[in-house]
């Protein structure tokens, strides 16, 4: 597309079809640009999507070897129109799209949480208490494997939800904002730059207003927000790791008397096969450590002054986001909209 809109610009000037007129100042178009040229027979419009260049033409139908012949008289000029070419290179600004890190992780968690909610998890009351609580053991059976099947599909997302929330989400968002906000002179030094991003999680939070640009006040981690966010990390990172915390793993307590077991309490058989599961992994805790997730990320952004702050929460919300090769600044180019057009069968979009 960068080659066809510089020969047509080189070759013709800029772009003059009726397309140009119409679209909207902003980057949310169908068609991006469009030339109008005119033959003696026919027009040809030449128009830049979103998704391919397209080449319309007005008038009597070409032979396919008329349009060979158009596709390598355009291919054969190129050499002419080099030099102008070449300016209208330099005059373009030059971006690359990437992937924001924080969204696809808020996504694939979000997601994740989606799907926990729709599984049929039993709770407290429908906990299975004894055999014979049921009329026969097939209803018991039945009742049995059905959890059987759910309870480890939902300890399997907790585990990944637990996991991810703490360092991966509040970490991307961490990474994203000093990305955004980092002082020039150290973004500039690659060195410095990867020095910084590749500190302790804690270390990165507390020097945000000295590094990063737009701060209103220093991060005070003391704050509650900052608390109960670093106590989170230190949850993860035992669940993560397999850490032998045994105060936080253990669920039963007894003694022996020789080879013969005798029990503190009794627990149901229901408990020893899916409620140790269930508790282990945390599916009680979910929404509120996803709660003192955000709570963080609210806290380091009130720190910044309103302004920087909208822009912030706007970059966080946006999947894709763009970087200037020319001089490092990031901006959103497209809103995530899709958009295509198509010729019908007989004609019509």
């Amino acid at each position: 597309m960068l080659l066809r809109l510089r020969y047509l610009y080189a070759r013709f000037g800029p772009p003059n079809g009726i397309q140009n007129f119409i679209r909207a100042d902003h980057y949310e178009n169908l068609i991006h640009w469009e030339w109008t040229l005119r033959t003696e027979k026919r027009f040809f419009l030449f128009q830049g999507q979103h998704f391919r260049t397209e080449i319309w033409i007005s008038g009597p139908a070409l032979e396919p070897e008329s349009l060979d012949i158009l596709i390598e008289d355009i291919k054969g000029s190129f050499p002419q129109h080099g030099r102008e070419m070449g300016e209208i290179r330099n005059k373009l600004e030059h971006w690359v799209e990437f992937i924001n890190p924080y969204q696809r992780i808020r996504t694939a968690i979000d997601s994740l949480v989606k799907e926990l909610d729709s599984l049929d998890v039993p709770g407290k009351a429908d906990q299975l208490e004894s055999l014979a609580d049921f009329e026969n053991p097939e209803e018991w059976s039945t009742v049995w494997n059905s959890h059987a099947q759910t309870i480890p599909r939902a300890t399997g997302l907790c585990f990944g939800i637990r996991s991810m929330l703490p360092v991966s989400m509040a970490e991307a968002f961490v990474n994203l904002l000093m990305y955004m906000q980092m002082k020039p002179e150290l973004k500039a030094d690659d060195r410095l730059r990867e020095n910084l991003i590749r500190q302790p999680i804690d270390v990165r939070v507390r020097a945000l207003s000295h590094n990063c640009l737009g701060f209103e006040r220093n991060i005070d981690y003391s704050h509650v927000a900052c608390r109960r966010y670093h106590s989170l990390v230190n949850e993860r990172n035992d669940l993560l790791h397999g850490n032998i915390v045994v105060d936080k793993l253990k669920f039963n307590e007894l003694y022996f008397n020789g080879h013969v077991p005798i029990f503190k309490s009794y627990s149901t058989m229901w408990e020893r096969a899916f409620g140790v599961a269930q508790r282990s992994v945390g599916l009680d805790v979910i929404n509120h450590e996803r709660e003192v997730v955000d709570e963080f990320i609210d806290y380091v952004i009130s720190c910044l002054n309103e302004k920087i702050q909208k822009q912030v929460r706007d970059f966080l919300n946006q999947r894709d986001l763009g970087l200037s090769l020319d001089d490092g600044h990031l901006g959103m180019l497209f809103s995530g909209q899709l958009v295509d057009t198509v010729m019908g069968p007989k004609g019509g979009n």
